[in-house]
């Protein structure tokens, strides 16, 4: 349905995207550009990210949270390169169901996502399509120069390492969808987390002073793994079993009867937005340590080779799977 009460596009700049700027940088959203002062001693770290209504959100999700899952995804890279975030630059491309009150509740939800992480809005752009909404974030962050963390630099000898657990934003869109049979606060949790995903900003630190190579994971454990053994030239062999579940993910795995193609789907699914890192040996116990006094899940599910790809094995056996994860076409 169309919407109504749609302001113009200098008016919803003005009055909705006006307070939510940086009160130096941003310059009021009244310029072209936005002017951000050098920080010596750190590199300018920047990654973005769009979604797409039908695609990455339903077209019937409340505006906020997407606003807040954008937000989130784009944080998500920042942390699992060590990046300290603070501000960004939005697109929004309005879709006729974007009135005033869609466009007012989309800005809420950016403020209070602002809050919490510490970011500002810096500048952008907004269009109306015919089409589907859609909307994307360029993050901008710091990291202390040269330290930034790359998807190469895994050894062999490094151990893998992810945060949190796997497979609930797979699980999560499943749920939104009506898809799963479990009790409804298990639905609840992983419909929360298919939504607004949790950045692990908190984790940036040690990061950027322990691991060899990380990634967040956004399009599978799996494929994810993969770009890091391809970018370092090396073999990650995984173990799934030690795979990190949630209550609410050990649920559903725990009523399956085949057990090897339950994992699969967590492992390959998406959508999680945890960091998988590799890290030296020696490293293992102050990490373990850091994720503790951050109340963060740290488990090992494998370790690095010498080789290419990523072997993953069930009951010590290689599991092959036809796709790996997530994929645009």
């Amino acid at each position: 349905m169309p919407a109504v009460d749609v302001a113009g596009e200098f008016e919803t700049i003005r009055r909705l995207f006006a307070p939510l700027a940086h009160p130096e940088w941003g310059r009021g959203l009244m310029d072209d550009v936005a002017v951000v002062p050098s920080r010596a001693g750190y590199d300018l770290v920047l990654t973005k990210d769009a979604i797409i209504e039908g695609v990455h959100f339903l077209p019937d999700d409340p505006l906020d949270g997407v606003a807040r899952k954008l937000m989130r995804v784009n944080l998500s890279d920042l942390a699992a390169k060590g990046a300290e975030p603070f501000g960004y630059l939005l697109a929004c491309h309005w879709s006729e169901r974007c009135g005033w009150p869609e466009r007012m509740l989309f800005c809420e939800g950016l403020r209070v996502d602002q809050k919490a992480f510490g970011v500002a809005l810096l500048g952008g752009d907004t269009v109306v399509t015919p089409g589907p909404a859609s909307f994307s974030m360029t993050m901008l962050g710091w990291s202390p120069r040269g330290r930034t963390v790359g998807r190469a630099g895994a050894r062999p000898g490094d151990l893998v390492f992810v945060t949190g657990a796997i497979g609930d934003g797979w699980l999560g869109l499943e749920a939104v969808q009506g898809k799963l049979s479990l009790d409804p606060e298990r639905i609840a949790a992983l419909s929360d987390h298919y939504r607004t995903p949790t950045p692990r900003i908190e984790f940036a630190g040690p990061v950027r002073d322990m691991a060899t190579a990380s990634i967040d994971i956004s399009d599978g454990l799996i494929a994810d793994l993969g770009h890091l053994a391809e970018a370092g030239r090396v073999r990650l062999e995984i173990d799934l079993e030690t795979m990190p579940l949630s209550a609410a993910g050990q649920a559903w795995f725990d009523g399956r009867v085949d057990e090897q193609a339950a994992l699969e789907s967590l492992a390959t699914g998406g959508d999680d937005y945890e960091i998988a890192l590799t890290v030296g040996p020696r490293d293992e116990a102050a990490i373990r340590r850091e994720a503790e006094r951050r109340h963060l899940r740290l488990t090992r599910i494998g370790r690095v080779t010498a080789g290419q790809g990523v072997v993953a094995r069930f009951g010590g056996q290689p599991v092959t799977f036809d796709k790996p994860g997530f994929t645009h076409r």
